[in-house]
C-alpha cells in the first residue's frame, strides 16, 4: 500500500482517507496535486515561502525556477538562522554587531549557487522515488567533488494503526559514500556525515515542474555556522 502523510494536524482524516486509495499518494498537501501556476508564482503566492522568493530574486534564478525542474522549496523557518548565522559571520569578521543584515548583503553568486543544489532538471515526482533513492544531478554545475544529492523515501511505521508505513520524500547531501551503505555508520566522523531532511508537503504539480516542500526545522543550505547571541 502507497501511503503517507504530511501534516500530524491532519493525520487521522487523511490517512483513514488513503486507506481506500492504493495507488493514490498524498502527503497532507491540497486533495488536488495541481496548481495552475507557474513554480515561481506559487511560491509568491504563499507567504510562508516570502524569504525564498527574495532570495530567488536577489540571485536572479526566476527563470531557473520556472524551468522544467524539480524543486525543493524551503520556507521562512529555514531562512531566517541562516541569515542569522552569515550576519553574525559579518559581525566577527568586522568586530561590529550593530547593522542591519538582510539577504540583500549576501553575495548573489554564494546565494545563486547554494540555491541551485535544491534544483533538479525534470520532475521527479513520487511515482519515481524509491526507499532505496537514487542520485540526481542539481542545477549546480561544478558541485564539490566530494558532495552528491540523493532523493529517496524514508519509510516509517509509526501510523501502522492507520496504515501499513508512510513514505516521506527526502532529500539527502550525500558526503563521500553513502552512510546507510557503511558497514558501521555510527563510525562515520561527524564532518563527513551525511546530512538528510524530510519533506512536509511533497508533490505539488505547477504548470513549469514539481515542487516539494522541506520540513521548516531545516536549517537553509544545511549551514551549521554559530547563530550568535
Amino acid at each position: 500500500m502507497k501511503k503517507y502523510i504530511g501534516s500530524i494536524v491532519c493525520a487521522v482524516a487523511i490517512l483513514l482517507s488513503a486507506c481506500k486509495k492504493d495507488d493514490y499518494k498524498n502527503d497532507g498537501g491540497t486533495s488536488n496535486p495541481y496548481v495552475d501556476m507557474t513554480t515561481y508564482d506559487f511560491l509568491k503566492s504563499k507567504p510562508q515561502f516570502d524569504s525564498l522568493v527574495k532570495i530567488i530574486d536577489h540571485a536572479g534564478l526566476k527563470d531557473a525556477v520556472n524551468g522544467n525542474i524539480t524543486f525543493f522549496a524551503t520556507t521562512n523557518y529555514s531562512a531566517a538562522p541562516y541569515v542569522a548565522a552569515k550576519k553574525n559571520q559579518k559581525a566577527i569578521e568586522t568586530g561590529n554587531e550593530n547593522f542591519e543584515f538582510g539577504i540583500e548583503d549576501i553575495p548573489v553568486k554564494e546565494l545563486a549557487d547554494s540555491m541551485k543544489t535544491y534544483m533538479f532538471p525534470g520532475k521527479i515526482n513520487r511515482d519515481v522515488i524509491t526507499v532505496s533513492g537514487k542520485f540526481y544531478p542539481t542545477l549546480l554545475t561544478t558541485p564539490p567533488a566530494d558532495v552528491s544529492y540523493l532523493i529517496k523515501f524514508r519509510r516509517t511505521f509509526d501510523y501502522s494503526q492507520f496504515v501499513d508505513y508512510v513514505d516521506y520524500v527526502s532529500y539527502v547531501k550525500v558526503v563521500g559514500t553513502r552512510d546507510d551503505r557503511e558497514p558501521d555508520p555510527d563510525k562515520v566522523p561527524e564532518n563527513q556525515k551525511d546530512r538528510s531532511v524530510d519533506c512536509q508537503t511533497s508533490g505539488i504539480i505547477t504548470k513549469t515542474g514539481i515542487v516539494h516542500v522541506i520540513d521548516g526545522r531545516h536549517r537553509l543550505f544545511f549551514n551549521a555556522q554559530p547563530l550568535g547571541n
